[in-house]
């Protein structure tokens, strides 16, 4: 679970990342909190995510300590291995299909290209950027140990649903022998 909500003033952040982390620990969730370092340590969440413009990850590591996760946005391999060489635990990429948050800026990867980046950069990659129900099994096909989505949940009709259909259709692909053979 990862808390992003960019222009809310800080102490409604810490307060809605307080009532997350109580959820997340009950449901033994990892809780990454975005961009804030300081929201992060104060309700004690298992790491941060970082964006380009963020603070960087050799001053979120000295500031979380070395148990904490930390996780860098990126959009190509040269950002991928910056964030590797800092000592990002994982990364995002992409994004992996057209989306409107990135439509003009920065052109979809593809699946095929989370293997070969994942083989490269030696970390977990969170594949994010156009996913939804009908691509996921594809994206984790492509090598991705995880999955980042925004609107194919929010702007779905029914986000409860589309949140449980994403749900379902991970589990059963890492409950079979897909991911043994794949590599």
């Amino acid at each position: 679970m990862q808390l992003r909500e960019k222009g809310v003033a800080a102490h409604e952040l810490y307060c809605l990342a307080r009532e997350l982390r109580r959820a997340t620990l009950d449901f033994c969730a990892t809780f990454i909190v975005n961009e804030r370092v300081d929201i992060a340590l104060a309700v004690e969440a298992d790491g941060v995510h970082l964006g380009w413009q963020s603070i960087p990850v050799v001053a979120a590591r000295r500031l979380l300590g070395s148990e904490k996760l930390i996780g860098v946005s990126t959009h190509s391999r040269q950002e991928a291995l910056q964030a590797r060489d800092a000592g990002a635990n994982y990364i995002t990429f992409g994004p992996i299909f057209n989306t409107p948050s990135k439509e003009g800026l920065v052109l979809p990867t593809g699946a095929e290209a989370i293997r070969s980046l994942k083989n490269e950069v030696g970390r977990p990659v969170i594949a994010l950027g156009g996913i939804h129900q009908d691509n996921v099994e594809n994206v984790l096909h492509g090598g991705a140990d995880g999955i980042a989505v925004i609107s194919s949940i929010m702007a779905a009709d029914n986000p409860e649903e589309a949140a449980r259909s994403l749900a379902e259709k991970i589990t059963t692909f890492w409950s079979g022998t897909s991911r043994l053979t794949d590599g």
